[in-house]
């Protein structure tokens, strides 16, 4: 029989006379325990808050700077899904299996597309110990084939330690119309963009309301929380009142804002201040040499990034308000941090669509500015150019995806008025610390030793390294002396010998031989901007730092070195995942929407839609749509006809059935095909009769970070030919999507720009 007393240490007899209860009590830090806060930026670069340099409004960060530690040689992953496993474990991404994003396995157990579940999280160890734990924000370490309202939810915040959650699963979404989950299920966004709605100020809310409904309740019990915002992933989004502030802030453009910039860093010792300031990246041309429009785009892109990091740290400031009103900010550890260096994805003009990037589109300025009153707001997909990216790396040389700096250093605050001590407040700590090692510091102020088994499964040693050493001693020395890179086999390494910190790096361009990639040296404290490669004059060094890169790369699971990007779909079509082999999706509404990650796109060489309907006279409305006002297509009954659509990057190819649609039962079809590397038809038919036919000038590979819905329009509406989610007045009985097997040509170039969007 079973054992179930449960631990129970008290005496049973006959009777209550002769028995002794036991009260197990739950487990419990103790009265004191701090509680903890992990706010995380996403694509922020080294010189963006203004406590690092910059003339972005951020009073919030610098206040907590102030108040606290500024780190200024902190170092992360160069993309956003690693460097999440890395803080949240203590591990390295690539032992942890998350070398790249979640949205991709390769069968090799340094990518399974989500955190091994013999590393456990924070939440997970801080939960066993009687935290309270609470996450609001983008996830992004779950399969993205998981994150539909089918679940599997194992991997979803839930299901790794968090107590509640509320926010995004997938890489990026929609500042003002994003596709939302509280707990384990998809919802709607509690407002619109026209009353005011945003989701970072959503996200803060929710967060604020977890922490109060459980310190009103239960005030002994500590609580760690989790905020990694959208901000300041493109797209760029932000409030009217933010980008009315900065107009005209950039219009010197980024050579004299770098300048200034890197001058400003000096003067705050956030660099030393012999440090160059390294030469602008190739593709990256001196302001003063572009033509006016391209100058006009490029200030009106970087004012986006900027009002949005500016809104953003407001919500950063009113949690920390909300902390100090319920009176636990003194006893809270709060670290600020970013994922990885400034985004390069915006290409050198800076998009208005993103997605026309990742198309292989690089839209002309001069195209770009007939729209450039829509830049940051909710009918926008913005990304800057690199000459932005790279002053928001400054001084630093390369962006986000590369192991050289601009790739993986950037700022880091820490503030905890409880634990760290007045003298040291404002203070710089200049020791290399690496992401691995927030979680192993926070157990270590906290008094916990991670465990060795949790939930029943041997756990993985925590690497990463504790810099608690250095909180009280500026000038305590550095505890983490050797620490590897990888990123699509761009390889760095670090490390510390006689006082000398050498590094050895190479960006490795795809498809190129591993074994051809150029390797260089640099000798960081003297050079921290990489500007004087020593690998010509020490290459003894060089080769011994490489072996070293070696080591680290076996004792880690760093191989096998992969950079390939087909794997990104393949490795998700099975008959056992949303996508089936025989690429044919069933669908009977209601249902909710369905992430991109899980839905059938119509990219491919061909693609239909069959829907069942039943309808009254006059009933119209969606019957599926995918993407958002920037781009998607959208089928609908309207005015009696069939209706499709095809918003490309918001050039409307729209067809109209020459024949009504019945009143009664009728099936409706939709067949796209792909006629040419960017160009398709699309046809409709009512009844098997053929409707209306149209050429699309343009065939999207890439359409929408945002999914699909079925009876409506979830986000904002595809068309203009409605205003609302224009839901289906009839009765929808099945929907059928069949695509047919693309070209490898096709996979690739689709691989090839999700890529690109990570």
């Amino acid at each position: 029989m079973a054992d179930n007393t449960n631990g129970f240490q008290g005496t049973i007899g006959k009777t209550l006379a002769d028995s002794e209860p036991h009260f197990q009590e739950p487990p419990h830090p103790g009265d004191d325990a701090p509680n903890v806060v992990v706010v995380l930026l996403d694509d922020t670069g080294f010189a963006q808050f203004g406590c690092y340099g910059s003339d972005i409004d951020t009073p919030n960060v610098d206040a907590l700077a102030a108040g606290g530690l500024q780190f200024t040689n902190f170092h992360v992953t160069p993309l956003c899904s690693p460097t999440r496993a890395s803080l949240l474990t203590g591990r390295s991404q690539h032992t942890v299996g998350m070398r790249s994003v979640s949205n991709h396995r390769t069968g090799f157990p340094h990518q399974l597309g989500h955190i091994s579940n013999n590393a456990g999280t924070m939440a997970e160890v801080l939960s066993e110990l009687g935290y309270a734990t609470f996450c609001t924000g983008k996830w992004h370490l779950a399969p993205t084939k998981d994150t539909s309202a089918a679940g599997p939810f194992d991997q979803w915040p839930l299901g790794r330690g968090f107590d509640r959650f509320y926010g995004f699963l997938e890489g990026e979404t929609d500042q003002f119309h994003p596709e939302l989950v509280a707990d384990n299920h998809h919802i709607d966004p509690p407002a619109t963009p026209e009353e005011g709605y945003h989701v970072s100020e959503d996200l803060v809310d929710n967060l604020l309301l977890m922490i109060r409904d459980s310190k009103g309740v239960r005030p002994d019990r500590p609580f760690f929380a989790y905020l990694p915002f959208g901000a300041t992933h493109a797209p760029h989004q932000a409030p009217e009142s933010y980008l009315e502030k900065y107009r005209g802030r950039y219009d010197e453009g980024w050579d004299v804002i770098r300048q200034r910039w890197f001058d400003r860093q000096i003067e705050l010792g956030v660099i030393p201040a012999d440090t160059q300031l390294a030469p602008r990246n190739d593709g990256v041309d001196a302001w003063d040499d572009l033509p006016d429009n391209q100058k006009k785009l490029a200030c009106r892109l970087q004012e986006a990034f900027a009002a949005f990091l500016d809104h953003t740290d407001d919500q950063i400031g009113r949690l920390v308000d909300g902390l100090r009103d319920m009176g636990e900010l003194d006893n809270t550890i709060v670290v600020v941090l970013a994922d990885n260096g400034a985004s390069q994805e915006g290409g050198p003009f800076g998009v208005m669509h993103e997605m026309k990037f990742f198309n292989g589109i690089l839209e002309s300025p001069d195209e770009a500015v007939e729209r450039i009153d829509d830049i940051g707001g909710p009918n926008s997909h913005t990304n800057y150019p690199w000459g932005w990216a790279q002053c928001g790396n400054s001084p630093f040389k390369w962006y986000k995806q590369n192991t050289h700096e601009g790739g993986v250093h950037v700022p880091m605050v820490m503030h905890w008025p409880g634990g760290i001590d007045a003298g040291q407040a404002g203070t710089k700590r200049n020791q290399f610390v690496n992401v691995s090692d927030v979680a192993p510091t926070i157990y270590e102020l906290l008094g916990v030793t991670p465990p060795e088994t949790l939930k029943g499964r041997e756990q993985l040693p925590v690497t990463g390294t504790s810099f608690a050493p250095v909180i009280p001693a500026a000038d305590a020395p550095a505890t983490n002396t050797l620490q590897y890179f990888e990123m699509f086999g761009s390889r760095a390494l670090v490390a510390e010998q006689d006082g000398t910190w050498w590094k050895a790096v190479t960006r490795h361009i795809k498809d190129t031989p591993f074994e051809d990639d150029v390797w260089e040296l640099y000798d960081l404290a003297a050079d921290p901007s990489e500007c004087n490669d020593l690998a010509a004059d020490n290459p003894a060094k060089l080769e011994e730092l490489i072996g070293l890169w070696w080591d680290e790369a076996d004792r880690h699971g760093v191989l096998p070195l992969d950079d390939r990007t087909i794997e990104l779909f393949g490795s998700t079509r099975s008959d056992h995942s949303p996508h089936r082999l025989d690429r044919r999706y069933v669908y009977r509404p209601p249902l909710t929407p369905i992430p991109v990650s899980a839905t059938p796109s119509p990219t491919g060489r061909y693609w239909n839609l069959n829907a069942k309907v039943t309808r009254n006279a006059g009933e119209g409305g969606v019957l599926w749509a995918t993407g958002s006002a920037s781009a998607g297509v959208s089928v609908f009954v309207q005015n009696d006809k069939l209706v499709v659509d095809y918003n490309a990057f918001d050039d409307h190819t729209i067809i109209e059935s020459s024949i009504d649609v019945p009143v009664g039962d009728s099936t409706l079809d939709v067949r796209i095909a792909r006629n040419g590397p960017l160009t398709g038809t699309a046809e409709v038919f009512v009844n098997g009769e053929a409707g209306g036919a149209a050429d699309l000038g343009l065939m999207m590979r890439m359409i929408s970070s945002l999914g699909s819905s079925l009876g409506q329009d979830h986000g904002s509406p595809v068309s203009q030919r409605y205003d609302d989610n224009f839901a289906f007045a009839g009765k929808i009985h099945e929907i059928i999507i069949e695509l047919s097997p693309s070209t490898d040509a096709d996979t690739a170039a689709t691989a090839q720009a999700e890529m690109s969007k990570q």
